[in-house]
């Protein structure tokens, strides 16, 4: 990497951020964040930002407000420093979530989100996994949108897949499942899921083959882990030979890791370091699998004016 490049990193990962610079051949610079007598942030850049190439790796998880205002507060900082282009590296987009109307009179944060980036200084946003594809569409500056699905089909080859079934818990991800199972070479199924609430979900059925046979479940994300749950229920009814779970955003809130790890049938849980695991949610079955390699790579490309989407055309 040449000189012109400055990476960044606000409080949410740096961890993540440490380990994608030394992919990268990178100092990963300070970045000095204080809160005045009245709770507002302050946040000062500190090295050389003019005409320089500068990446601000922070994901927005929790505190997500807290998260949110110190990225936008290094945006403006970088912008007000004379960077040449300001790229937000963001692992986990937690507003995506917040993607559609689906009641009245309630907002649609992940396009808010989007907008106060914008106009906070982003040039170009890095993203890992979004909720849902239209969440693309709500930013009005370019989005590279990686996903995980290669760290994880590594992970998996190292067993016998010859009786293996891939499960989306909905048919959200269904897409994402049925890319996965190609990526291993197996068969795919989806559960039919109904949402009551943001932790009560409902799954009648599960569409595919299950009976005798080990399965990986596959979902974007997970956090209270409801929707998992409930979809071990129904795989139970099935009759599979063994059970996975697969995510690529480990949130893992309000004790899910310990409910899920502690399901005899469940031989493990993989996730990707997109998002910190907190101390207090450890599991003896986790399984965490680093992308720091692939967004360094993606970060190069976007640097050095290469092709991003080339790095999935051997998916």
């Amino acid at each position: 990497m040449r000189e012109d490049i400055a990476v960044f990193s606000g409080s949410a990962h740096p961890q993540l951020a440490e380990e994608i610079c030394t992919h990268l051949g990178v100092p990963l610079h300070p970045v000095r964040v204080q809160r005045f007598a009245n709770d507002c942030l302050e946040v000062q850049l500190q090295a050389n930002c003019r005409e320089r190439d500068v990446f601000l790796i922070q994901p927005l998880v929790r505190p997500v407000q807290e998260n949110l205002v110190e990225l936008l507060l290094m945006l403006d900082a970088a912008r007000g420093a004379s960077a040449k282009r300001i790229t937000v590296v963001m692992p986990h987009y937690s507003y995506a979530r917040s993607d559609k109307k689906d009641a009245p009179r309630i907002s649609i944060g992940g396009r808010l989100v989007a907008d106060l980036m914008a106009t906070a200084g982003a040039d170009r946003v890095l993203a890992m996994t979004l909720h849902s594809p239209q969440v693309h569409g709500f930013f009005s500056v370019p989005v590279d949108h990686l996903h995980a699905l290669q760290e994880l089909a590594k992970h998996f080859r190292q067993y016998d897949l010859s009786a293996t079934t891939v499960v989306s818990p909905d048919l959200g991800n269904a897409k994402e499942a049925a890319h996965f199972a190609r990526l291993l070479g197996v068969q795919v199924a989806a559960g039919a899921k109904q949402r009551f609430a943001d932790d009560r979900v409902e799954i009648s059925s599960v569409i595919g083959e299950i009976t005798g046979r080990d399965v990986i479940v596959l979902d974007d994300e997970i956090a209270k882990g409801s929707t998992v749950l409930e979809l071990l229920t129904k795989l139970r009814e099935l009759k599979p030979r063994s059970i996975r779970v697969a995510c690529t955003h480990g949130l893992f809130s309000s004790g899910a890791l310990e409910r899920i790890g502690s399901q005899p049938d469940v031989l493990e849980v993989v996730c990707t370091n997109t998002v910190p695991i907190p101390p207090e949610e450890q599991s003896p079955k986790l399984r965490v699998l680093s992308i720091a390699p692939a967004l360094a790579e993606a970060m190069r490309r976007i640097h050095n004016g290469e092709s991003v989407s080339a790095l999935f055309e051997t998916a």
